[in-house]
């Protein structure tokens, strides 16, 4: 503690030092614009909620291989890997279905999101976004259901029109790294006429096996080695020694993003905007599931996730500089079309069982926003109608004959339809003092309806419910002086029980069998904190402290069927368990900031997260809440010289002791260590150079030191050394 307040004491020295500094330039992240806190542009300074923006240069500049590690890479969340094609984010120790993906204004969350962890984000084309931003904490008032944890919003980039005639512009990059052969390479064109433009992008990958790091570094000794894994040779599966245990054998993919934009700017005042997003894959190996292991060999012969697809058609209409009560009006009308699935084979069986889910989202958001004086109003309704379809057989992987299968989800009907509408409204009460506030109120109905009496033998034909939500938030914020800014924010944030939790049938891979439960109801969190930041033109600090109470908490727990706790299901005896609402937890942590122009073109950046969490019994006893990271933090050094940007980083975790960890759910420790997961530090950094104009060349290293390390929960190691290069040409 003394060490804290020392250097606190001196932060608080310099920064009025530099405050008195005329000649100094601005750091400006206080003042930057805004979309997501409120679906309009306004400016960050006004919102009590915090918030991270990684801008076009910033995503430029990290050159991540896809958007999971562009998040991770920037330090604004860890993320959770299950496998090389994936990436889970974190928020405040909330994950999967309880934090919410955007693109340009649409939900990605949908009917069949899972609490565990989710790699959809994958399906976002890093290549092509022009900003991230990130918002910590509940955001249900604005966004509804799933923004316990905060939101992740990604915007992609804009057709431009031309002031006359006919322009031609785009940009075109080729890359390749050396952990996994990676090979990327990206093309967007847009066409501006004067009120017509067309913007089109086209990103394809090939990533091959990824590579481990092969020195140690918290512990004496490597683990997780691959030393061997299944292949099938002459209709028999076997065991192959490998004959690089640090290729992590089975992790590479492909994949490919297309994105078109129209554009019509029909006046001054009417603008219309069609957005066609598509991505897909090949298939994508479940890396933790293949290394599983069964007495001395492998548990797993086959496991692999289908091709992840995602088609997204949005039309948005937006009414600019209106004379009426309302500045602004946006419409959003929005289809996706998603198809997942897994695949599945025990070691030396006959039958791989395949599991299909398609899903049809329907959309539409209607917002108005008014501005007058000192007061910023908006309002709006939002609707979404999601289906899911699910399908399921298995092969014969002898003579390719197929049997029925038992699905994933009920094999009838499954669907969700929600609307709400909300209001949030911004008060400058004087130059010193802003509030914050807002209110959401929305209702949600779903179903699902069981067909197949053979393998679903339930005493029931559907299960539906039929939920409210309600959020608000009300934030105070006081800028007395140029250098210091004070923020309190209350707020709650609610995820309605979808299809997921509802109707599941689901065998664990520790013989246990969940069934539906009809009777759970939302999930809410209560959610209080307070941030400080002192700036001056060279430095900015920024400190945030939250607490959240999280209650009625769905988890899998001890249930019965006709009476019994165990059944008969695929021919094995499984215990009976239920999502249910029994769980009550309390989260609370800090994070901190500091960012330091130390010469002309130097400056050195210092991000530090701690978050814990604690679920709390009956009894009043606590015990280890999962999904909590270990506090971690990045620590960076940048300099830019005209066409010359550079960044040496460091990005660390402190380990995670096995003490501290949910045993036997989320956080996965089959895959750490006996003791848990270790602490972790990679040195990594960064060159972009521009050779002439409209032509750049970056050249990187990632682990500098090769160490092994695994994030926390993951099942798989992060990538060894690595050397990678983009060639850039903008024309």
């Amino acid at each position: 503690m003394k060490k804290v307040f020392i250097f606190n004491i001196l932060i608080l020295r310099i920064l009025t030092l530099q405050a008195q500094n005329q000649d100094s330039i601005q750091i400006n992240d206080l003042e930057m614009v805004i979309i997501s806190a409120n679906k309009v542009a306004e400016n960050r300074s006004q919102v009590a909620q915090p918030i991270r923006v990684l801008t076009k240069q910033n995503i430029e500049l990290l050159n991540a291989q896809n958007t999971a590690d562009l998040i991770a890479l920037s330090g604004s969340a860890m993320v959770q890997k299950s496998q090389q094609g994936g990436g889970s984010p974190i928020l405040r120790g909330f994950e999967a279905s309880r934090v919410l993906l955007m693109v340009d204004g649409v939900r990605m969350n949908n009917l069949i999101y899972r609490a565990g962890h989710l790699q959809n984000i994958l399906t976002l084309d890093q290549a092509i976004l022009d900003r991230v931003e990130v918002l910590y904490g509940p955001a249900s008032t604005v966004y509804g259901s799933d923004a316990l944890g905060g939101v992740i919003h990604c915007y992609t980039r804009k057709p431009k029109a031309a002031e006359s005639g006919l322009k031609i512009n785009g940009n075109t990059s080729t890359r390749y790294s050396s952990i996994n052969q990676e090979k990327t390479g990206h093309a967007d064109f847009n066409l501006g006429w004067k009120n017509v433009a067309m913007l089109s992008s086209l990103t394809y990958s090939d990533f091959g096996d990824l590579k481990m790091g092969k020195n140690t570094q918290a512990l004496d000794t490597l683990w997780g080695l691959r030393k061997f894994y299944a292949e099938r040779m002459n209709g028999k599966d076997s065991l192959i020694a490998n004959t690089d245990p640090y290729v992590q054998k089975y992790t590479g993919y492909k994949q490919y993003d297309f994105l078109q934009k129209i554009l019509y700017q029909q006046n001054a005042h009417i603008s219309h905007l069609l957005n066609i997003q598509f991505s897909n894959s090949t298939n994508i190996p479940r890396y933790d599931r293949l290394t599983d292991p069964k007495g001395a060999g492998l548990n797993a012969a086959e496991w692999y996730y289908g091709p992840q697809k995602r088609l997204m058609t949005a039309y948005e209409l937006n009414l600019m500089d209106l004379s009426g009560f309302f500045n602004q009006v946006k419409l959003n009308i929005n289809y996706q079309d998603v198809e997942e699935s897994r695949h599945n084979r025990n070691f030396g069986a006959t039958f791989k069982n395949s599991r299909i889910e398609k899903i049809n989202v329907y959309g539409a958001n209607l917002d108005f926003y008014h501005v007058k004086n000192e007061h910023q109003f908006r309002t709006g309704i939002d609707a979404q109608y999601g289906v899911a379809k699910s399908t399921a057989f298995k092969t014969n992987v002898n003579d390719n004959t197929t049997a029925a299968q038992s699905t994933r989800y009920p094999d009838g009907d499954n669907n969700q339809q929600n609307i709400a509408i909300y209001a949030t409204h911004t008060w400058k009460i004087n130059p010193q003092w802003v509030l914050n506030d807002g209110l959401r109120a929305g209702s949600v109905r779903q179903k699902s309806t069981f067909v197949d009496r053979a393998f679903y033998p339930f005493p029931f034909n559907d299960a539906i419910q039929n939920m409210t939500g309600l959020s608000g938030n009300l934030g105070l914020i006081y800028m007395p002086s140029p250098i210091f800014r004070a923020t309190i924010l209350g707020s709650t944030g609610y995820r309605v029980p979808n299809v997921d939790d509802l109707a599941k049938v689901f065998e664990s891979a520790k013989g246990t069998i969940i069934i539906p439960n009809p009777s759970i109801k939302p999930e809410k969190t209560y959610n209080v904190e307070a941030s400080f930041a002192l700036k001056s033109d060279k430095i900015l600090w920024e400190n945030n402290i939250h607490f959240t109470n999280f209650i009625d908490a769905i988890v899998a727990d001890k249930f019965q069927f006709k009476g019994q706790d165990s059944i008969l299901y695929d021919g094995v005896k499984s215990q009976v368990m239920a999502n249910q609402n029994k769980r009550k937890a309390k989260i609370w942590g800090f994070s901190s900031m500091l960012k330091v122009q130390l010469y002309e073109g130097l400056t050195w950046t210092g991000a530090y997260h701690y978050t814990q969490g604690r679920i709390i019994k009956a009894d009043n006893t606590e015990t280890p809440l999962d999904h909590i990271p270990p506090a971690n933090g990045r620590f960076a050094l940048q300099y830019t010289h005209n066409q010359l940007f550079t960044e040496f980083f460091i990005q660390y975790s402190n380990a995670k002791w096995i003490s501290d960890y949910f045993l036997n759910g989320e956080d996965n420790e089959q895959y750490a260590t006996k003791n848990g997961m270790p602490a972790w530090w990679t040195m990594n950094v960064r060159a972009s150079y521009e050779v002439s104009k409209g032509l750049k060349l970056q050249l990187g290293i990632d682990n500098i030191a090769d160490v092994q390390y695994r994030v926390f929960a993951s099942g798989i190691h992060g990538a060894g050394r690595n050397l990678f290069g983009t060639l850039r040409y903008a024309f």
